[in-house]
């Protein structure tokens, strides 16, 4: 059973910055209190033997906080082997058996996948297994921009023309009616990986792999699009004994799933940790040369990495190029075509990022020549814009501004296509649902979408949108939250702490990076470094530490802050050094804290073993560290130890 936090601390602090060094008010919810004791004197965790005494006090309080039992606990550090899929997916046997009947005959089998790093691994990791069992298979991915999302008509009569009898789609295919509907009057039969939302009346299928097909509890319900190809080669290699055809398949698998940013929980995080183990030294050529180009040949390979060094370069293709160079990148064999398919991939990176940066200070532009008032749904447009990356900008844009965030460029035709992203709290899927009368073409999720809107249309679509987000600001949305999960103190901040953190990982998705809290850290040195961001020397009780924070353009404007960070591991000229990634600072003030229980204000301060609270008609008590857990549940004494603990927390003196 789950440990149930018994309090949760919140605290107004002044904004300098939550990763994009914004201004304003935002506020600071400090990590809860635990309804057991913590820790032992000797620094343990009060926990059942097993691998997760080992852990750090601080990390068993976090993992706690996050509802871990001991046993879920062990699961985390050893997850369990995946269970038989064919269990869980009905329709697996019968889609091996097709498979397996065109490997036999050399069929030509289409793989349809998406322009997305999670629809191209998908698809490249088909074409790699098949290929080795004796299928024909090829790739067919629509153009972003010519095209958009998904099969369509078009392509199904292309390929069922050029003689191909089986359709296989990774990453799509459940929306794609007219497309399947096409399929099935030219009598080409459709094997369905997905895990998109379902509709509610499915299109004709041979056989559909879907996670929500899955039982309630399923750990296969998690899976992204590379993960369902992952289990369906699978299954398919075991039947026909031919486990060499899978060797690869792994290292797509944690590509794709990182990229689109799956849950990492379940069967993902048992296969990403056999995968992200041996992924830097791959046989896959194209993986080795991407690795290359973007400077992580040394390196060992974390999620981290993957997500923030080899997912863009491969999305960058989709965005403004052709995906069939990644799928040609991720299939080849011949170092010179897999060395030149990087370096173009490197290029569009670099064009991707250009034109992130071009059109985000062209949407700033916008904004400071509209004043000083932010409009409560930020709806911008240029004609000349580029679809592929608006919604990255979009991304940035709620991230400073904490408001939703819709970028429009030309379509044809009188007609504007827009990507939506919004924060957390407003519903991005509900909002166009209630303007779909305005739009041509809609779709999304709470916090992202996208739609098209004719010119005529978009004043009278900016006014309901705005109308909608003013209602939830008034409510209380748009509120920035920093929640961190346990306090740090800097000299706990070791290499041996370092790799314990490690054993928590992959962290994504469903299970996040943590995020630490230091109190009463002294600036020691602040700089301003070139690209707007800011690095920080940090003191706290004789301990120093290096703090960087990106986009940050702002330096404090006090001698003590208290910091929100994530602990990174930075790698600089052949060296590597522990440095705190900052989210959030506030000023820190004097020795004290003030909290609030029960409407009351109290001043609280440590003095010694003691912590001292204060009211407001000034009568202090100093009570004992010790006394926190004491078991009183009622009356007097319990409020007060209640408020101890309270205040214990917020002066960072417990984890």
């Amino acid at each position: 059973m789950a440990v149930r936090p018994v309090e949760t601390i919140r605290l107004e602090g002044w904004r300098m910055g939550l990763g994009s060094g914004g201004d304003g008010i935002e506020r600071w919810r400090l990590p809860a209190i635990l309804a057991e004791p913590d820790a032992s004197a000797g620094g343990r965790a009060a926990w059942p033997a097993g691998a997760a005494t080992e852990l750090p006090v601080e990390l068993i309080a976090l993992l706690r906080r996050r509802g871990f039992t001991a046993a879920a606990i062990q699961e985390l550090l050893e997850p369990p082997a995946a269970p038989d899929a064919a269990a869980h997916f009905s329709d697996l046997p019968l889609a091996v058996e097709r498979l397996h009947r065109a490997c036999r005959q050399g069929e030509a089998v289409a793989i349809c996948g998406d322009y997305d790093a999670d629809g191209m691994t998908s698809t490249a990791l088909l074409i790699n297994a098949l290929t080795l069992l004796g299928a024909r298979p090829q790739a067919a991915i629509p153009s972003r921009m010519a095209e958009g999302y998904g099969l369509n008509v078009a392509m199904v009569e292309r390929l069922a023309a050029d003689g191909v009898g089986l359709l296989v789609t990774v990453d799509n295919g459940v929306a794609a009616r007219d497309a399947l509907e096409r399929a099935q009057q030219l009598g080409v039969e459709v094997i369905l990986t997905d895990h998109h939302t379902l509709p509610a009346e499915l299109p004709p299928h041979l056989a559909l792999l879907h996670p929500a097909c899955t039982p309630e509890q399923s750990p296969y319900r998690v899976l992204a699009g590379v993960g369902l190809a992952y289990v369906l080669a699978g299954a398919l290699c075991r039947q026909l004994a031919h486990r060499q055809a899978l060797s690869n398949a792994l290292h797509l698998f944690c590509v794709g799933t990182i990229a689109d940013m799956a849950p990492l929980t379940g069967v993902n995080r048992r296969w990403l940790i056999d995968g992200l183990a041996s992924l830097a030294a791959t046989r896959l050529t194209g993986l080795r040369a991407l690795q290359q180009v973007a400077g992580l040949e040394s390196r060992s390979l974390d999620a981290e990495t993957v997500a923030f060094q080899i997912a863009p370069r491969l999305n960058a293709v989709g965005r403004l190029g052709d995906p069939a160079l990644v799928v040609e990148l991720l299939t080849t064999d011949d170092l010179d075509t897999a060395q030149a398919h990087a370096r173009r991939c490197e290029e569009l990176n670099r064009q991707r990022r250009e034109l992130c940066q071009a059109i985000e200070a062209e949407a700033l532009a916008l904004l400071e020549a509209d004043g000083a008032s932010l409009a409560p749904f930020l709806l911008l447009a240029q004609n000349h814009w580029h679809h592929g990356v608006i919604g990255i900008v979009a991304a940035r844009l709620v991230e400073r501004f904490q408001r939703p965030v819709a970028l429009l460029a030309q379509e044809g035709d009188g007609r504007l296509r827009a990507s939506v992203r919004a924060p957390r709290g407003f519903a991005v899927d509900a909002a166009l649902t209630h303007c779909q009368d305005l739009l041509e073409r809609f779709g999304g999720h709470p916090a992202a979408g996208g739609f098209t809107v004719r010119a005529e249309r978009l004043h009278q679509l900016q006014e309901r949108l705005e109308g909608l987000a003013l209602a939830w600001l008034q409510a209380g949305g748009g509120s920035v939250e920093v929640a961190p999960d346990a306090h740090l103190a800097f000299s706990r901040i070791t290499r041996a702490f370092w790799h314990q953190l490690q054993r928590l990982g992959p962290f994504g998705i469903g299970h996040p990076t943590p995020l630490f809290w230091s109190r009463r850290c002294r600036v020691v040195e602040a700089r301003s470094l070139r690209g707007g961001h800011l690095q920080l020397q940090l003191e706290q009780h004789g301990e120093q530490r290096r703090a960087i924070g990106w986009s940050w353009p702002q330096q404090p404007t006090c001698s003590h802050v208290d910091v929100a960070y994530r602990l990174r591991l930075d790698h600089w000229q052949g060296e590597e050094r522990l440095q705190l990634e900052l989210r959030a600072l506030r000023p820190s003030g004097d020795e004290g804290v003030v909290v609030e229980r029960s409407g009351r204000r109290y001043h609280c301060r440590p003095d010694g073993d003691d912590v001292v609270i204060r009211n407001a008609a000034g009568e202090e008590r100093r009570l004992r560290r010790t006394q926190a857990n004491g078991g009183v549940t009622s009356g007097k004494e319990a409020y007060l130890q209640a408020l101890q603990q309270q205040a214990q927390a917020a002066l960072g003196l417990e984890p």
